[in-house]
C-alpha cells in the first residue's frame, strides 16, 4: 500500500511539472523599435524573430518600464517598477558597493518560480549589481553564464581581466572573461555566439524539467563589432555603423533561431513560452539603431526611448500571427509566469504587471493597462500613456506636451491647448502611481566622473553640431522641407546628401 502511495504521489509530481510551462526571455540591448522584420525593417532580415510574432503574438505597443538599460532589468526581473525600490539609475560598476544594484528585498523572476520547482538561468548581460551578492545565483538562479555589468567587448582576444571583481571601472569591467557560474572561464570566440551556444546547452540539458531562461543579448549595445562572417552578410549597407550593427542583430537573429530549433527538437515548443524584446529603445546615433516612425532614442519620455520591438509565441495557446494593439509592458512578463506557474507573490511588494494570457486568448477585451508610466528623476522627464493619450513633460524647463498617438505617433503635434480633460486624467493617473515611489538609492553611472568628462564633450560637440546646422540653414533655406521654420537633424542629412553646401 506503501508504494502504491507513493507512485501515485511521484505521478502527481511530474504532472504538476508537465502542467507548468517554461518560460524563456530573449531581450536585446539597445535595439531599435523598426529593427525586426515585424515592425518592418526592409535592410536587416530577423526571420527566426519575425517567427515569434508569426507563430504568435506582436505587441504595437509594448513597452519597457524605463529607457535605459539598468532600471529597464531592474524593473522585468521583479515584475515591478524600479521606482518602488529607487532602482531608478544605472548602477556603476563597483564589485564592493552592496548597495549598488538591486535590492536585497526585491524578489527576482527566479526566486519566485524557484518555490515551485523551476530551474532558472541567466545566460548574458546581468547589469543588476557588480558584488559577489549580487551575482545572478545568489538571486535565485542555478545557472549564469555572462558578465555583471552593463556592456561588454564582443571579441574573445579583447577580454584580458580575469576576475570581475578585480576590475574598478566600467570601462575595464567590459574586458572580463565571462563567469560559468561562478568561475571566470577562458575567451571562446564572438561573444553572441558564445552565449547563443550556451543558450541551446540550457535548453538540452534542463527540458525535462520547468525551466527559465534569460537570454539577455548584450548586443547590439556597443561597442559596435561583427565578424566578417556577419559583415559580409550586408554588402548593400554603406553606412559603417549601420552596416555593423545590422551585422549584430543578424548574429542575435541565428541564436534565436537555434534556441527554437531546440525546443522544436526537445519537443518541448507547445509549452513554453517565448518572449521577444529590447530593453530599451535603440540610440540611433551611436549604434545605427532605427526607432522608425517614433520620436526619440534611449533615454528618452518619447516613444522611442522605452516603447520597443516585443513579441511573445506560446503554441497552441496563444493566436497565431495576431496584433495586439492595447499597451503592455514587460512588467507583464513576471505576472504572466507567476499566474500559469501557480507561484505566489509577497502582499507587501506586489506586481505591477498582469497576467496577459486572457487578453491575448480573448478572454478580456478590455485593455490590461490603465496607464503606462515613466519617471527619470534626473532629468526630470515624466510620461503617461492612457488609451491613446500620452503626456511628456520636462519639469526642469516646465514643458509639458500632450499627443494623441493613434493620430500622432511621431508626437510632432502638441494638442495641449486641446487636450485639458486628458491631461488632468494623465496627470491623475501618474500622481496616483508616483505616491508609492521612492528616490534612487544609489548613485549612478552618470555620476562617475568618467562619464561627467564624456558628457562635457558630448555637449560641445552637440553645441558646434547645432551652429554649423544653422549656418547650413542660411545658406539653403528650401532644405526646410515642411517650411516650418526650422530645420531638423532629419531635414539637414537629407538635404546634405543631394546637395553639398554653398560656399
Amino acid at each position: 500500500m506503501t508504494k502504491v502511495l507513493s507512485l501515485l504521489f511521484l505521478c502527481q509530481l511530474v504532472a504538476g511539472a508537465a502542467e507548468k510551462p517554461n518560460l524563456i526571455v530573449i531581450m536585446t540591448d539597445d535595439m531599435g523599435y523598426a529593427d525586426v522584420g515585424f515592425n518592418g525593417c526592409k535592410d536587416i532580415p530577423t526571420p527566426h524573430i519575425d517567427s515569434i510574432a508569426k507563430n504568435g503574438v506582436k505587441f504595437t505597443s509594448g513597452y519597457v518600464a524605463y529607457s535605459v538599460c539598468g532600471p529597464s532589468r531592474a524593473a522585468f526581473m521583479t515584475g515591478r517598477y524600479g521606482q518602488r525600490f529607487g532602482f531608478e539609475r544605472n548602477p556603476q560598476y563597483q564589485p564592493k558597493d552592496e548597495n549598488m544594484g538591486l535590492p536585497f528585498n526585491e524578489s527576482t523572476i527566479a526566486d519566485i518560480l524557484g518555490k515551485v520547482g523551476y530551474h532558472s538561468g541567466v545566460i548574458g548581460k546581468w547589469h543588476l549589481g557588480a558584488t559577489k551578492k549580487h551575482h545572478p545565483m545568489k538571486r535565485g538562479f542555478q545557472e549564469f553564464y555572462g558578465h555583471l555589468g552593463g556592456g561588454h567587448q564582443y571579441m574573445p582576444e579583447e577580454l584580458k581581466l580575469k576576475d570581475s571583481y578585480a576590475v574598478e571601472t566600467e570601462s575595464e569591467s567590459y574586458r572580463t572573461w565571462i563567469m560559468k557560474n561562478h568561475e571566470p572561464v577562458p575567451p571562446r570566440k564572438y561573444l553572441t555566439d558564445d552565449f547563443s551556444d550556451e543558450a541551446v546547452g540550457f535548453i538540452e540539458r534542463n527540458h525535462e524539467k520547468p525551466f527559465f531562461l534569460f537570454l539577455s543579448y548584450n548586443a547590439p549595445h556597443g561597442p559596435l563589432q561583427a565578424t566578417p562572417e556577419y559583415l559580409a552578410r550586408f554588402p548593400d549597407i554603406q553606412d559603417k555603423k549601420r552596416k555593423t550593427y545590422a551585422a549584430m542583430v543578424s548574429a542575435v537573429d541565428d541564436g534565436v533561431g537555434r534556441v527554437l530549433a531546440t525546443l522544436r527538437e526537445k519537443k518541448v515548443e507547445k509549452n513554453t513560452l517565448v518572449f521577444f524584446l529590447s530593453d530599451n529603445g535603440g540610440p540611433t546615433t551611436k549604434n545605427g539603431s532605427d526607432n522608425g516612425p517614433l520620436r526619440g532614442n534611449k533615454g528618452d519620455a518619447w516613444e522611442g526611448g522605452f516603447r520597443v520591438p516585443f513579441a511573445v509565441q506560446w503554441p497552441g495557446e496563444f493566436p497565431k500571427g495576431k496584433s495586439y494593439d492595447h499597451p503592455v509592458t514587460s512588467l507583464d512578463i513576471c505576472a504572466t509566469i507567476v499566474e500559469l506557474s501557480g507561484a505566489s507573490i509577497a502582499r507587501e511588494r506586489p506586481l505591477d504587471g498582469v497576467n496577459l494570457s486572457p487578453y491575448l486568448k480573448g478572454e478580456n477585451a478590455n485593455p490590461p493597462h490603465e496607464g503606462i508610466f515613466l519617471r527619470k528623476f534626473d532629468s526630470g522627464m515624466t510620461a503617461a500613456r492612457s488609451g491613446d493619450f500620452k503626456f511628456v513633460s520636462f519639469n526642469k524647463t516646465g514643458v509639458t506636451s500632450v499627443h494623441n498617438l493613434a493620430k500622432d505617433l511621431g508626437e510632432k503635434d502638441n494638442i495641449l491647448d486641446q487636450s485639458s480633460e486628458e491631461l488632468a486624467k494623465l496627470k491623475g493617473l501618474w500622481n496616483d502611481w508616483n505616491k508609492d515611489n521612492i528616490d534612487p538609492v544609489f548613485l549612478g553611472l552618470i555620476h562617475t566622473e568618467a562619464w561627467k568628462k564624456r558628457s562635457k564633450k558630448t555637449k560641445a560637440g552637440k553645441e558646434n553640431a547645432a551652429a554649423w546646422k544653422d549656418t547650413y540653414f542660411k545658406k539653403n533655406p528650401e532644405a526646410d522641407t515642411n517650411k516650418d521654420g526650422e530645420l531638423s537633424w532629419d531635414e539637414y542629412k537629407a538635404h546634405k546628401k543631394t546637395k553639398p553646401p554653398k560656399n
